[in-house]
């Protein structure tokens, strides 16, 4: 089953910035194959249910073992069966209405 997931992963006890974390994290989604957009929040996922949930896995496991002691993550899922759609299917179709 495909899904489209937005990803935030929080480390916790690792000081202020965290984007050296984000960056090791995106590196873990790209060599999963997946496709994803990096936004200010977060990031947006989408490929197979599991290869999706093994990436977010590991990148748990990565910044784990860059020194972050806790991490809080927020996903959010969303899966259809009537039709494929894409990320990029989404965002065309609220930019063509805001034309």
């Amino acid at each position: 089953m495909k899904v489209i997931i937005d990803l935030c992963v929080v480390p916790l006890g690792v000081g202020l910035s965290v984007s050296k974390y984000v960056a090791a994290c995106h590196k873990v989604i790209e060599a999963a194959g997946l496709e994803s957009q990096l936004h200010a929040y977060g990031t947006n996922i989408e490929g197979e249910w599991d290869q999706v949930f093994a990436a977010v896995k590991a990148c748990h496991e990565k910044v784990h073992e860059m020194g972050a002691p806790r991490i809080t993550t927020t996903i959010k899922a969303g899966t259809r069966t009537d039709r494929d759609q894409t990320m990029t299917d989404k965002i065309s179709s609220v930019e063509e209405k805001l034309r």
